[in-house]
Formats: structure tokens, sequence, C-alpha cells
């Protein structure tokens, strides 16, 4: 991975086609996807249950680019090392999900992915000013966390612009995860984000065997951040 502030679309595969995932994977990408996000959710720390490492680990071989890995669990150490060795390029964790986030954080450098960093709406930004030179990402979410389709918060964009302050010119991504659609991307681009997470908003009117709507989704979304 290369570091540039280039706004970059990472569609959630939360919205995908289950039973298919490897060639959704492959979809999103060919129609202009820059990463692919995985939200992993375990009901206790969200109220909602996806995916484990075994499921990383299927795709990884059908996505050229960036795997993103969101981890929305709690206990979150002792499966560092299985979502690493699965192909994660990016680990995130909660800052609210234990008492040790910058023991979570060395842990996901040690297991060789980049480290990132997410924050509940409730979260302020300054709860993580100690910690920027030690992530790669900072994760705003701009809905409450464990289900897709929610209403974007616009409380938060108030939050990336302070975190957009705060980072300098650390080379820190910050990611937008909750309600980004053409309406609210421009909102959280100005105030400093670079990766936006999308869910319903790319996979919305397409399937694996028509997926140019993926295409002119993420299009869209682009456009209107840029």
């Amino acid at each position: 991975m290369t570091f540039d502030r280039s706004i970059k679309i990472a569609p959630s595969i939360l919205s995908a086609d289950f039973a298919n995932f490897g060639a959704e994977c492959e979809a999103i990408e060919a129609q202009g996807a820059d990463w692919v996000h995985v939200d992993v959710m375990d009901g206790h720390f969200v109220p909602n249950i996806t995916f484990g490492p075994a499921i990383c680990a299927a795709i990884r071989p059908h996505i050229k680019g960036v795997m993103d890995v969101h981890l929305m669990i709690s206990p979150v150490d002792q499966y560092i090392e299985g979502f690493a060795n699965a192909g994660a390029d990016i680990i995130t964790a909660h800052v609210e999900a234990g008492p040790h986030i910058h023991r979570t954080l060395q842990a996901i450098r040690g297991a060789g992915a980049k480290a990132g960093v997410a924050l509940n709406p409730g979260t302020p930004a300054s709860s993580i000013e100690t910690l920027l030179d030690m992530v790669d990402l900072v994760c705003v979410m701009t809905v409450n966390p464990g289900f897709g389709g929610q209403k974007f918060i616009n409380s938060q964009v108030e939050k990336v612009r302070e975190l957009r302050a705060m980072i300098g010119d650390r080379p820190i991504h910050i990611e937008i995860d909750g309600g980004v659609d053409p309406t609210t991307a421009p909102l959280v681009a100005a105030a400093g984000a670079d990766v936006l997470v999308a869910g319903s908003a790319v996979f919305r009117g397409g399937s694996v065997s028509n997926p140019a709507p993926y295409g002119e989704n993420i299009r869209a979304i682009r456009a209107a951040a840029e």
C-alpha cells in the first residue's frame, strides 16, 4: 500500500450477495472500487454476527487491491493474528472495544497489517490524540455500528474536521463508515476524509450478473466527493 489522500471508495461486502462473495469482490473492483471493506461483527460488541477469518481467507484470492477489515468485536487481541494470516491489509479495532487499545494497535502492526482505530458516534476525537503516531487509519462511524443501511449522523462531520486538524501531515487515512452516498460524501470529504465506505449505496440495483450499476454508484459517490 502506498499513501495518498485521493478519494478512495471502499464498498462494504455486508451489502453484497453472501452466496457469491468471491464474484462480488471481483465485480466491485472491476467496476472501480479502490478497497474492499469487510465488516466483522460478533453479536456482543454490536448486535449482529457476520464474518470471521475463514471468510477473509476465502475471498482474499478474489481481491487484487486492499482488503480493509473492520473489527466490531470485543475482545479483539486474540483474533488479530487470524485476520492478518487471512490476508487483511488493514485491521481496524474500536477504541471502545477494550481497555488496552495501545496494546491492540501494537499487535496489529506486529502481525504485519496496517493499524486502524475506529470511533463510535458518541466517542470524541480527543480519545485517540495520543495514539496518532501508532495508526495508519482512523475510522469515523457515522452510524451506530451493527447494521447496514442506517441514516448518516451529521454531527460526525465536525469530528472529521477535528481529526483532520489533529492528524496534520501524518500519513493517516480518515475513513467514513455509515450512511455514505452522493449526498453525504461531499460533506465528509470537505471535512478531510479520504476513504468512503459504502454498502447499500454501491450494491443497490446491481448483481454479479449485472454489475454495471455498481460502477455507476461508485462513480456517483466519487464524483460527489471530489
